[in-house]
């Protein structure tokens, strides 16, 4: 079965982003490491930390990933949008690693103009110099988000993806996170049982299912190729509780992790619901 959870708040302190998924009885976490509107946010301290590892290890098997920070655009063409992309982008890496965190989530960026072909080399050649600077010993796979493809946004294709672990030099530590919201928004289809085995195939023949790590399962509030990001609750939007289900029950993805991403209200009653629902569909 797969490991349903949600993206939680870290407000408060961060391990107590533990506490409220178990409100919810998740499986699985996504969290942002420090505030993602700053970019040189406070980090945790080596007491949050220990409070943190300490909190995880009551709930060792909960798979857990970070999202990066939406200023950060590592395909930024200008130098000095580019060079705090890379600074916090290897603080990211960095705090991740000091936590124990295995994934972080990252947007391929923007080419703000520059074109798809441009955009890939740049955010491919910033990214392996933001690991580099990060200098981690620690394991942290960076995951590569499929997009909508909205205005400049780059990853709205698999090609796209494809590109940038075949032209890094650390593909080792890249793989993939779906997000049913952008992939169905930029044109891939998971509604029908034809339709979602030529997307899975479509994903297994560019980019290879073992990268696929982590989902955010999100409902879509625009057509399918809108290219239109908009994410609602499982079941209220274009995708279909037939989409969910389809997917949900591959038994590829028996065992990984799916968090929400969708509106949510401080009593979390929203993540219990969808999660129930996700969890009524499983065969």
């Amino acid at each position: 079965m797969p490991r349903f959870g949600a993206h939680m708040s870290i407000s408060g302190g961060i391990a107590l982003a533990f506490d409220r998924l178990a409100e919810v009885e998740g499986e699985a976490l996504q969290i942002f490491t420090a505030n993602q509107r700053q970019w040189h946010p406070k980090t945790p301290t080596p007491e949050e930390i220990k409070a943190f590892k300490a909190r995880r290890q009551q709930a060792p098997d909960i798979p857990v990933a970070s999202h990066d920070s939406y200023l950060i655009n590592l395909a930024s063409p200008k130098p000095e949008a580019a060079d705090k992309s890379i600074d916090a982008f290897a603080g990211e890496l960095r705090r991740c690693a000091a936590l124990g965190i295995e994934y972080l989530v990252v947007h391929p960026g923007s080419h703000l103009g520059e074109g798809i072909e441009a955009g890939l080399k740049i955010f491919t050649a910033n990214l392996d110099r933001a690991i580099s600077e990060a200098n981690t010993e620690e394991q942290v796979m960076i995951l590569l988000e499929t997009t909508a493809g909205q205005g400049t946004n780059l990853g709205a294709s698999f090609e796209e993806l494809a590109a940038i672990i075949a032209g890094s030099a650390y593909p080792e530590k890249l793989g993939v996170c779906y997000d049913t919201c952008h992939t169905f928004a930029a044109g891939y289809d998971i509604r029908t049982p034809k339709a979602y085995a030529e997307t899975m195939t479509r994903f297994d023949r560019l980019l290879g299912l073992e990268r696929l790590k982590f989902f955010h399962l999100n409902d879509a509030s625009k057509g399918l190729g809108s290219r239109i990001d908009r994410h609602t609750h499982i079941g209220e939007g274009e995708i279909t509780l037939e989409g969910f289900r389809h997917l949900i029950n591959d038994p590829r993805f028996a065992d990984h992790p799916m968090v929400l991403e969708t509106p949510k209200s401080d009593d979390l009653h929203e993540d219990r619901e969808n999660l129930a629902l996700l969890r009524s569909l499983l065969e």
